[in-house]
């Protein structure tokens, strides 16, 4: 993160003399503060952070002997106070200020190392309300932002993840530093306060009752490129939180948002039979759940064997031997599972490049945004999933038992396919799918086409569509083609139309009163 140059001319270098440290967290810290002792440069604590320098056998001032205050208010406030601040906020260029420090007795002070409150962790936790807004850092937020505003003089350290570039740079130049070392810490100081008051925030405003968007995020990695190689792009997030990655090179723009795509999809089958699905431009071109894996993953590549090359696997359990000897035959970018057998997975590390990725149990963000405009749009996650309680039986004609669960899995796979889409599917296999089309008559000649491409018989098939039948000829092209059932949203004046069409030809067809919609 710090690259320090060794051709700095010694001119350009401030010497620190003295250091306030002042830290909630001191793992870590005992290397630094010896390194500091060691160089001559003199320290100022507070609290529990005097008490472990102290035991080190280091010497330290304490704050209370520059300010002639205690810590008042049960700890509440320690550093606040204009000799201190004013050890830091000083333009040592100014006569005016240096006047000052000396007419008040007030130090210089040229490193401040603070941390924060574990203010999220409090929260993540379960705490109390009071537990937890005694953990808004008030003392060591200011210091940080008086530290880092005044980055010409100051060098900050505003977290324990930043000890070991401070301490490289301290044994680099024996405790001198350039505006350029100030100004890099100074950033990441900020990066630390917007940070923890973004996670204030979003605490307060649980409700969402104050329209404000506050996203902040720490952890990041630059991609190889964005959507195509002439982009830039980056990856925001704890990815290591979610998977661990067996094998493999390292994933791309495009392999995040299919990867997003298929866990998004999988989460509707995790307590399903053994399911498999293969995803290619964030869309499902195979789905099938059956009694063993590998013939759910058979089954699945059977539906678009084409699309699924340079595809994204995802299965909803162990993935076997059995099955890694079927897709090792298959190019594919991606295999993700809650876990591999060893034999599993020295077959599929039989190519290099294949990423392999175990997911653990992680919780997804409910809340969806993306750029829009000059600005952001932001909803609700679609956490609705259409159960055979709710359906409403529309025909004369009902569905049969495994037509209803032709129905529902069709259903699911719908949710998560671009609009407008229509998927054909049967005996919990998904035949073809129409995704994106401007028309959703459109979307079913496309399904349809591909499906008999593909060879599958759709007599006694399913469809499902994500909106509602404007007009009956998406059923009347359904019934040509051998479907028996039809599971929609409904919603539109013209509904009766579809019904009476399907009660005219002994069609099943039932509506959830939920559309779908994905764009």
């Amino acid at each position: 993160m710090y690259n320090h140059d060794k051709d700095v001319k010694m001119s350009t270098l401030k010497k620190a003399t003295s250091a306030l440290v002042s830290v909630f967290h001191k793992d870590g810290l005992e290397p630094v503060v010896k390194k500091l002792d060691s160089l001559g440069i003199t320290l100022y604590s507070t609290g529990g952070t005097e008490k472990f320098i102290r035991e080190l056998g280091i010497p330290v001032v304490p704050v209370e002997e520059i300010t002639s205050y205690p810590s008042i208010l049960g700890g509440r406030v320690k550093t606040l106070h204009p000799k201190v601040f004013g050890g830091i906020l000083n333009r040592q260029d100014n006569e005016g200020d240096l006047a000052q420090l000396e007419q008040y007795e007030i130090p210089q002070i040229d490193i401040v190392i603070v941390d924060l409150y574990p203010f999220e962790k409090t929260v993540a936790d379960g705490a109390s309300e009071a537990e937890i807004i005694e953990k808004i850092d008030i003392g060591g937020i200011s210091l940080i932002r008086a530290a880092a505003k005044n980055y010409k003089d100051v060098l900050c350290v505003s977290s324990r993840n930043d000890y070991a570039p401070f301490l490289e740079l301290l044994n680099t130049r024996d405790g001198a530093t350039s505006v350029e070392d100030r100004k890099r810490f100074a950033t990441r100081a900020f990066e630390v306060s917007s940070h923890y008051d973004s996670a204030i925030f979003s605490y307060f405003n649980r409700e969402g009752e104050t329209l404000a968007l506050k996203i902040s995020e720490t952890k990041g990695q630059v991609l190889r490129y964005g959507e195509n190689p002439h982009q830039k792009g980056y990856f925001f997030g704890d990815f290591d939180a979610m998977f661990t990655k067996l094998h493999g090179k390292e994933l791309s723009y495009n392999n995040l948002l299919d990867v997003d795509a298929a866990v998004q999809l999988m989460g509707e089958f995790m307590k399903d039979d053994p399911t498999f699905a293969i995803l290619k431009h964030n869309n499902a071109c195979g789905l099938a759940t059956r009694s063993t894996l590998r013939e759910a993953y058979v089954d699945a590549l059977a539906g678009d064997p084409v699309s699924a090359f340079g595809g994204i696997l995802i299965s909803n359990r162990e993935i076997d031997a059995p099955t890694a000897r079927e897709i090792h035959s298959l190019f594919c970018e991606v295999v993700i599972a809650p876990s591999f057998s060893n034999e599993a997975l020295e077959i599929l590390k039989g190519k290099k490049n294949r990423i392999l990725l175990v997911q653990k149990e992680v919780a997804l963000p409910q809340t969806l945004v993306r750029t829009c405009l000059n600005g952001y749009l932001v909803q609700d996650k679609d956490a609705k999933t259409d159960a055979l309680s709710e359906l409403q039986y529309v025909t004369e004609k009902k569905p049969s038992e495994r037509e209803l669960e032709d129905l529902l899995f069709a259903s699911k796979l719908c949710k998560h396919t671009k609009s407008n889409t229509i998927v054909l599917a049967r005996n919990k296999q998904l035949c073809a799918s129409g995704t994106g089309q401007t028309s959703r008559v459109d979307a079913l000649n496309q399904a349809i086409h591909k499906a008999q491409t593909f060879k599958f018989d759709l007599k006694g098939a399913v469809m499902a569509s994500d909106a509602f039948f404007p007009f009956p000829d998406c059923v009347e092209i359904a019934h040509k083609s051998g479907i028996t059932s039809v599971i929609q949203p409904g919603g539109s004046i013209k509904d009766q139309l579809s019904i009476d069409f399907c009660n005219e030809n002994k069609v099943a067809m039932v509506m959830t009163g939920t559309r779908h919609f994905k764009h």
